[in-house]
């Protein structure tokens, strides 16, 4: 009895060992082959790289924009410092077009229209605003608001107090207007 008993507690155990086995092997997932988690490294490392190339091909493209950008505005402060010059100008310039000396007349024509056009070439151009249109705060600057001088004028600018300019599509000093209340 005694070797049988042993006999059959043995087979009981390797049972039980052999069930218990089946039901861990259940629970944890299969082992990958050295073949297959070594493809499934070079996924990762391969979206890894994807995803660096496109962060940089992204940086690449902002600083380029952001150059060019740079480029068209870089005299900008230099443009800005200059519009008083240029308004003292065009005043001093409605005062002189009136006189009678004609050298004067076409010598201070000539320094003007050089100024305007030196400007000009640097990218420099005037917001083209005048007295009728609609007022529009996202293109002039409203200075005060009268009683309008007629119906039509409503709403609408009355009098362009200061020219306003502009640096490529960006307004560097917008027009002074009066609008009509």
């Amino acid at each position: 009895m005694s070797q049988d008993n042993t006999e059959n507690i043995e087979k009981e155990n390797i049972e039980k060992e052999i069930i218990q086995d089946e039901n861990v092997s259940e629970n944890q997932p299969v082992a990958l082959t050295v073949e297959e988690q070594l493809q499934e490294d070079l996924a990762k490392e391969k979206d890894k790289f994807l995803r660096l190339f496109a962060e940089f091909e992204n940086y690449k493209k902002r600083t380029t924009k952001e150059r060019i950008d740079l480029f068209k505005t870089a005299n900008q402060e230099v443009l800005q410092s200059m519009l008083p010059v240029l308004d003292d100008f065009d005043r001093a310039w409605d005062q002189i077009s009136k006189s009678e000396d004609e050298a004067l007349v076409t010598g201070v024509a000539l320094i003007h229209e050089k100024l305007k056009s030196t400007l000009m070439s640097k990218g420099l151009e005037v917001v083209e605003i005048k007295a009728g249109d609609d007022f529009n705060a996202d293109f002039a600057e409203a200075i005060t608001q009268i009683p309008a001088p007629s119906q039509e004028l409503k709403g609408k600018i009355v009098d362009v107090i200061e020219k306003g300019y502009k640096l490529g599509d960006k307004i560097i000093r917008f027009p002074k207007v009066v609008i009509g209340n």
